[in-house]
């Protein structure tokens, strides 16, 4: 499949770092007095940085991409130098991608010898920066008052100068099953991962791998009050409006990577009875017919009062 990924000029680029708040995605961080791409895997390829590089060092591209690899992107890392690959590592791991994480040290541990720095050095460190993050958040360690303001101070530029929207940080939210029943008033959310919205997911996050997949049109959850227990409860979710969402087309590139790359098991299409909605539908067939893979296809419309209007495998 074809993707936007963002590409930097490293020549042109003179680290002033007006690009960093604008990438939402916190895969754009300064590192060594250059702006870093650090993981092309959160790079959503929006382009929402490229207006604020005054010096031209930022386009966006587009070109074939497989699916994400961490071998090959590390491999790329440690040719930057330690303090990209540790900014690297840290994202994966904020980013709750823990088992591409996992490969990238083992692969660095394998190859220590002919990399230029030493590596259990950077895993240390990664490790122990982790366990002050953990600290702080749970208010521990606060006899250690210079390393915590230290550690305060770094989290504080990664969120707000290094770019890391937390309304857009991609992140797996863990559920525990209900003790007790629970009253329609206090049913639980079944959301599993952050972000829905198409626009901003990224089919290589893990947890679509291997996933059953709904695809909902932005007002179905308002429609319905079993959406939650009913519809979402075990799957991922992606959520859009054909009606006022602008270059669907990437959509149908993203479904397509979804069907491919993370091998989804089947995708739920859920639309309102709206004439206009019939085009999330209509993305999904197309991706469908374009994929080298097929996978299952169920239709429900939602009525407007709340209620399942028709049901069918397409």
């Amino acid at each position: 499949m074809k993707r936007q990924i963002i590409q930097i000029d490293e020549e042109k680029c003179n680290g002033c770092g007006i690009c960093i708040p604008n990438c939402h995605e916190g895969a754009l961080q300064m590192i060594d007095g250059k702006a870093r791409l650090i993981s092309d895997l959160m790079c959503d390829g929006l382009g929402a940085c490229i207006g604020h590089c005054p010096e031209g060092a930022i386009e966006v591209i587009e070109r074939e991409a497989q699916p994400y690899d961490e071998i090959a992107v590390i491999k790329e890392m440690v040719k930057k130098g330690r303090n990209t690959v540790v900014a690297h590592l840290n994202h994966l791991k904020d980013h709750n991608e823990f088992r591409y994480y996992k490969q990238g040290i083992k692969w660095m541990q394998e190859n220590s010898g002919s990399i230029g720095f030493d590596v259990e050095e950077v895993v240390s460190q990664v490790t122990q920066e982790t366990k002050k993050e953990e600290a702080s958040l749970c208010g521990c360690g606060s006899h250690e008052e210079p390393e915590a303001e230290h550690h305060h101070h770094r989290h504080h530029n990664q969120m707000h100068q290094g770019g890391g929207c937390p309304g857009s940080m991609a992140r797996t939210i863990e559920k525990s099953e209900p003790v007790i029943q629970k009253t329609v008033a206090d049913q639980p959310s079944e959301l599993s991962q952050w972000p829905v919205q198409m626009h901003l997911i990224n089919p290589a996050a893990s947890y679509f791998q291997n996933s059953d997949l709904l695809l909902a049109a932005d007002c179905v959850a308002f429609s319905l009050g079993n959406f939650h227990s009913k519809h979402l409860k075990g799957k991922s979710l992606c959520i859009a409006c054909p009606k006022l969402d602008s270059n669907t087309d990437s959509y149908v590139q993203k479904l397509i990577s979804l069907i491919d790359d993370a091998k989804v098991n089947t995708i739920t299409v859920m639309k309102m009875t709206v004439p206009c909605c019939g085009g999330i539908l209509q993305m999904a067939k197309i991706a469908s017919q374009h994929a080298s893979r097929k996978v299952p296809i169920k239709s429900i419309t939602v009525d407007i009062n709340g209620e399942i209007a028709q049901e069918e495998w397409v």
